[in-house]
């Protein structure tokens, strides 16, 4: 599973969803699924953005944390 930090990041920041979207160029509901881990595609390109412009790792703002796998 693919787990979004995003919401964390911004809030350590002191940053609105509004704030990234104009920072980053990205449209407002493309952050608000990100940032609420309802986006089933993300586009590498506003990874980059959002990487640039928060000055972070991808690790940053996404983790990976492995399935359970019943045995």
């Amino acid at each position: 599973m693919i787990k979004i930090l995003l919401s964390r990041k911004l809030g350590k920041l002191r940053w609105t969803q509004g704030d990234l979207a104009r920072a980053t160029g990205i449209r407002a509901a493309t952050i608000n699924a990100l940032y609420n881990e309802v986006a089933d595609r993300v586009n590498l390109d506003h990874l980059s953005k959002i990487c640039e412009v928060l000055n972070c790792e991808l690790a940053d703002i996404m983790v990976y944390i492995p399935n359970k796998v019943k045995t």
